[in-house]
């Protein structure tokens, strides 16, 4: 089987996601909704490793046949990158092909909010990208840094799992770190990037308390720091950092964590009517009031100062779901699927 042509395929029918699983056919991932090649035949085993074999190489296989699990990236000249992941399942071998552009987008192209041209700008402090698995932080991420380097002459590393977008130096030095290939670890990457001179560091996932608290060293220390988390909304990120934490160090990490934090944007994907998707956000900015919240064990009030604080651009996912439903970008269904609050949103929408 010729991996070349599926991939084609991924990419001229606008598709996120590849699938391939043996006794299963070819299955794309089209705005969000899993559709079955059914011009292709089910895949046998050989024809699954036949694919594996033709996007690895043998250092790769080697690690796949001792963890029985494997990340990376591969490229195709003039069509795409991808980011494959391969584990093994009922004794085969299933991959997932997610689709990486060549050209970096832009923050106006994504259409993100203005804030986000902002909060790459800062000098210091933690800015925090959050959402489930698949609702493009690594693109809201990649957007950011794309600003930063036609902007400002900065030094920036990245520590990835795997790499996704390739930047090329505009005004700004760009240091990206494959998890595997380049480093053995967030944790041990990070604090060898601070003796690196950087302004501007990059964490792939915030997934331990060592990752976590060098981060927050780091943007004390006058860095600039953007991390992802796999959480849905503002309050639950800070409550994830936190409660990462032994409980004799919380008191001391709110404090810390009070005075860093200059942002939590935490997105979901979906659905357009008409076709297409696209991304909302709850925007949670560092103002004097969260800061205390913060810092007195009130993570409880920050929805509801997220919905006053408009003024200083922040929102709830709530007031970005109507939004898009007034604006007859979604549906209303769709909202109430992807909202925390569905029972207030419909309230509010009256459906």
């Amino acid at each position: 089987m010729e991996i070349g042509k599926l991939l084609s395929l991924m990419v001229d029918k606008g598709a996120s996601d590849l699938h391939l699983k043996v006794a299963s056919r070819p299955v794309l991932r089209i705005d969000g909704v899993l559709v079955t090649q059914e011009n292709f035949p089910p895949l046998s085993a050989q024809d699954v490793e036949s694919v594996f074999g033709q996007v690895t190489s043998r250092e790769q296989r080697d690690t796949f046949l001792r963890e029985r699990e494997l990340d990376f990236a591969y490229s195709v000249h003039g069509l795409a990158r991808f980011r494959v992941n391969g584990l093994q399942q009922r004794g085969t071998i299933s991959l997932a092909f997610h689709l990486v552009p060549f050209n970096v987008p832009s923050i106006d192209g994504l259409e993100l909010p203005q804030i986000c041209k902002e909060l790459i700008l800062k000098p210091r402090g933690l800015v925090l990208v959050t959402g489930p698995a698949g609702s493009g932080k690594s693109t809201t991420l990649a957007a950011m840094i794309n600003h930063l380097n036609e902007t400002e002459r900065r030094n920036v590393i990245t520590i990835e799992d795997p790499i996704e977008f390739l930047f090329k130096d505009e005004k700004c030095i760009i240091h990206q770190r494959d998890l595997r290939d380049d480093t053995r670890s967030f944790s041990t990457a990070l604090m060898q990037a601070l003796r690196h001179d950087p302004d501007v560091i990059v964490i792939g996932e915030m997934r331990d308390l060592d990752t976590v608290s060098t981060a927050i060293t780091a943007a004390e220390t006058g860095h600039l720091v953007l991390g992802t988390l796999h959480t849905i909304d503002a309050a639950q990120t800070i409550d994830r950092i936190i409660d990462i934490f032994p409980a004799i160090q919380q008191r001391q990490i709110r404090l810390q964590l009070s005075q860093v934090i200059e942002a939590v944007l935490s997105q979901t994907l979906l659905s357009r009517i008409g076709g297409g998707r696209v991304v909302a956000f709850e925007i949670m900015i560092a103002s004097n009031v969260i800061r205390r919240l913060i810092r007195d064990e009130k993570i409880f009030e920050i929805p509801s100062n997220l919905e006053l604080g408009s003024k200083e651009g922040m929102q709830t996912l709530n007031q970005a779901l109507i939004d898009l439903v007034r604006r007859k970008i979604v549906s209303s269904q769709e909202a109430l699927g992807k909202s925390s609050n569905p029972a207030k949103l419909q309230e509010i929408l009256k459906v």
